[in-house]
């Protein structure tokens, strides 16, 4: 089969310098006076930013307690062992007692840790509503598909909110009293609970439904809680600000974690005599022990943590770093050595010619 000069023509591009790649360009030739002190410099950047990285972390001071309650663990062993492995029984409480010699230099960051819990699971992660959580009624009324087997209650009713990360929503308090001085009264530090979950959360993909008459109630009526819970959505806190799907405690528990160990933020410390940090003294942190993990073999514990200029304590970062430069620096003298023994060869050949 042959083709005219018509048709040819016509399934060519235009003679054009883009459409031919007639277009100026700039092709580096990399040779060693470039690249090996690009790789140097490269090397050293990176080192300095992981020494950087890596003493601002370790500048980051923490103190965490294991209240799981395994035996011979302190006194929360009584819950976890009342429990037996499931939930313990309500209002079961433990203390850690802890003290300070010298001031623990805020902002000052209370986090609760979980270990062994695959939030990262798909069927886990999936598991979950979100034209719900966004406040939309039809939703709330027809939970979706991926919420089972937490869609629907035994009733039949409808969960609010559906899905097994909702049902597993991590429910221990604690609360912070300090003793300044031995003798005196223990005084509790204020805990801010208030904007610990992001911003785009709190106000962009979580909305509680339309009020009904002004109540929020009325709004969940026809609506049953997970089953792990033992009071319905709305009545998460008495704040009406902080009740409903934009609880605070329920948007930090629903980003779920791509770790099986992970930490959430539960409150910060930065209100009155405690805003410059946590003083020297005797402290307690009254903990009422609600979540069950030692049936799937985790672990819980509780971190007071202050942050720097890089965030939380975070030494991966900068060993990562230093890794990467230390690499740089000796790909550039192996490459240099290389140069080097084939320059003189080339020499000796041109010497012999």
């Amino acid at each position: 089969m042959t083709w005219s000069a018509s048709a040819r023509g016509a399934h060519q591009p235009d003679n054009t310098a883009f459409t031919q790649q007639r277009l100026p360009a700039w092709q580096p030739l990399l040779s060693a006076g470039i690249t090996l002190p690009l790789f140097f410099c490269a090397g050293l950047a990176f080192i300095g930013l992981g020494l950087g990285l890596f003493y601002s972390s370790n500048g980051i001071k923490e103190l965490e307690y294991d209240y799981t309650g395994n035996p011979g663990t302190g006194n929360c062993s009584l819950c976890a062992a009342e429990g037996q492995g499931r939930a313990p029984p309500p209002n079961c409480s433990c203390s850690w007692y802890f003290s300070l010699p010298e001031l623990f230099p805020g902002p000052v960051y209370l986090y609760y840790e979980l270990s062994n819990f695959y939030q990262n699971n798909r069927r886990y992660g999936v598991s979950r509503d979100d034209a719900q959580l966004s406040g939309l009624a039809s939703a709330l009324r027809h939970p979706a598909n991926e919420c089972a087997p937490y869609q629907l209650s035994a009733t039949g009713l409808p969960i609010a909110p559906c899905g097994a990360i909702a049902n597993s929503l991590f429910n221990d308090s604690f609360t912070l009293w300090h003793q300044s001085r031995p003798g005196e009264p223990y005084f509790e530090v204020p805990l801010d609970r208030t904007a610990i979950a992001w911003w785009t959360d709190y106000h962009v993909k979580f909305r509680n439904p339309p009020l009904v008459n002004g109540s929020l109630k009325l709004a969940f009526s026809g609506t049953a809680p997970p089953p792990n819970w033992h009071r319905p959505v709305y009545e998460l806190s008495p704040d009406p600000n902080n009740t409903g799907f934009i609880n605070q405690d329920f948007v930090v528990w629903m980003r779920t974690a791509a770790l099986p160990t992970f930490r959430k933020l539960y409150a910060r410390i930065r209100q009155g005599n405690y805003s410059a940090g946590l003083p020297r003294g005797a402290y307690i942190v009254n903990i009422t022990y609600n979540y069950p993990v030692r049936t799937f073999g985790g672990h819980k514990l509780i971190i007071f943590s202050n942050i720097s200029w890089m965030g939380g304590k975070n030494p991966f970062l900068g060993i990562a770093y230093l890794v990467v430069g230390s690499l740089c620096i000796l790909m550039g003298f192996v490459m240099l050595v290389v140069y080097i023994r084939y320059q003189d060869q080339d020499d000796d050949d041109n010497d012999d010619e």
